[in-house]
């Protein structure tokens, strides 16, 4: 099969096409490099012309009030360029959760996404993934000093994004889900203590503060963004901090 991978050069994305080509499939990487614009439509027909499936790894540049302009036009773009195409599965990643957090514009923005995939003409699969271990010391720059990082208890489910990227490359070699799949790491932490954990294997001086008001995942609720029942993909996180 030929796979259309928008976004394909990036962390999940560079990922993907190596897996489908390792299983003997055609992906071809896809994004501004390659001359596409999911938001002006440029290229967009020719880069999925000939495609069986479209795996859409594009992200919004910004996680504000903003995002959700980006992936209704980015996906109108890919769904109609895919139709044009005769494209037969449409797969995007997304957010364990996502439809839960309705405080946050990036979670409203990606439950929007999904609206927009399953109201399209193309049968489709969702993937979602709790948040990625390699974002970890991105989550702790934000409320960031010298001295401390404040760390709201919130649980999540750290998932490494090589499982993330298989789990997609499955599925989108598969039959269309018309649906969700759910993968989640093997281990549930609070995030303070995900904190705790990722200064001490770094030799990081700094102290971690519990503090319920601090960052983007104050504003969960409850544990929205945990999966027990989800597929447990294998990574531990001492693993992949090793």
């Amino acid at each position: 099969m030929k796979f259309a991978v928008i976004g394909g050069t990036g962390l999940i994305g560079s990922q993907v096409v190596k897996n489908l080509n390792a299983a003997g499939h055609e992906a071809v990487p896809q994004g501004k490099s390659t001359g596409i614009d999911v938001i002006s439509g440029q290229g967009l027909d020719e880069a999925v012309a000939g495609s069986d499936v479209i795996v859409n790894l594009t992200n919004s540049p910004t996680f504000d009030e903003a995002s959700p302009a980006f992936f209704q036009t980015s996906m109108d773009n890919l769904l109609a360029a895919g139709r044009k195409g005769g494209v037969g599965h449409f797969v995007i990643l997304s957010i364990v959760g996502v439809d839960q957090v309705p405080e946050l514009d990036y979670y409203r923005a990606k439950a929007l996404q999904e609206d927009i995939l399953r109201a399209g003409p193309i049968p489709y699969s969702i993937v979602r993934a709790t948040q990625f271990m390699e974002f970890i010391d991105s989550v702790m720059s934000w409320t960031a000093d010298n001295d401390t990082v404040r760390l709201p208890a919130t649980p999540i489910q750290p998932i490494a994004a090589k499982d993330v990227a298989n789990a997609v490359a499955e599925v989108a070699m598969g039959t269309p889900l018309r649906g969700i799949h759910n993968i989640a790491g093997p281990q549930v932490f609070s995030l303070d203590e995900l904190g705790r954990i990722t200064l001490t294997h770094n030799s990081d001086p700094r102290t971690v503060v519990t503090d319920p008001t601090a960052g983007m995942f104050a504003a969960v609720k409850g544990d929205a963004l945990v999966d027990k029942d989800a597929h447990l993909a294998p990574t531990r996180y001492a693993d992949w901090l090793s």
